[in-house]
């Protein structure tokens, strides 16, 4: 029996990144397909803004943050033979500011990375990951990863 055919064959890829191992690791899975599909991949990272403060406000030490995050995303990328985009936005909610992104690029494929999250010692997706897979009006990949022992 032949393997079903693959859903999306995307020509843009966007991955959400907040520096976490989980986020480089989608980095890379990106990068892999997106080679095999000569895909554009994009990385965002998003500094949530609290409402008390102006959407370009800056936070001490985000922007910097963010850079070096984008900059490891780039490094992934470069070790898989591939490129990437990387930007920074601002935003109160990490959610919707990547399904906000993603139909602006007009990806057709979201990539993103989870730690192995627990709370009250039960598994959980988490906000932003839970609002990405309601919302997205495009196929979105989660790559959890392994659970530490």
């Amino acid at each position: 029996m032949a393997p079903p055919e693959l859903l999306v064959r995307p020509s843009a890829i966007l991955v959400p990144v907040d520096g976490s191992h989980a986020s480089l690791q989608a980095v890379a899975l990106a990068c892999e397909f997106g080679r095999k599909h000569k895909s554009k991949v994009f990385a965002v990272h998003v500094i949530e803004v609290k409402r008390t403060l102006p959407l370009d406000a800056e936070i001490e030490g985000e922007e910097t943050r963010g850079d070096e995050i984008l900059s490891r995303a780039e490094r992934v990328a470069k070790d898989q033979g591939y490129s990437l985009d990387g930007e920074i936005l601002h935003a109160r909610e990490a959610g919707p500011a990547i399904v906000d992104d993603a139909i602006e690029r007009g990806v057709e494929l979201i990539v993103m990375g989870m730690e192995y999250p627990q709370r009250f010692g039960e598994f959980e997706l988490g906000r932003v990951v839970q609002y990405v897979l309601r919302a997205a009006p495009c196929e979105v990949w989660v790559c959890r990863h392994q659970p530490q022992e």
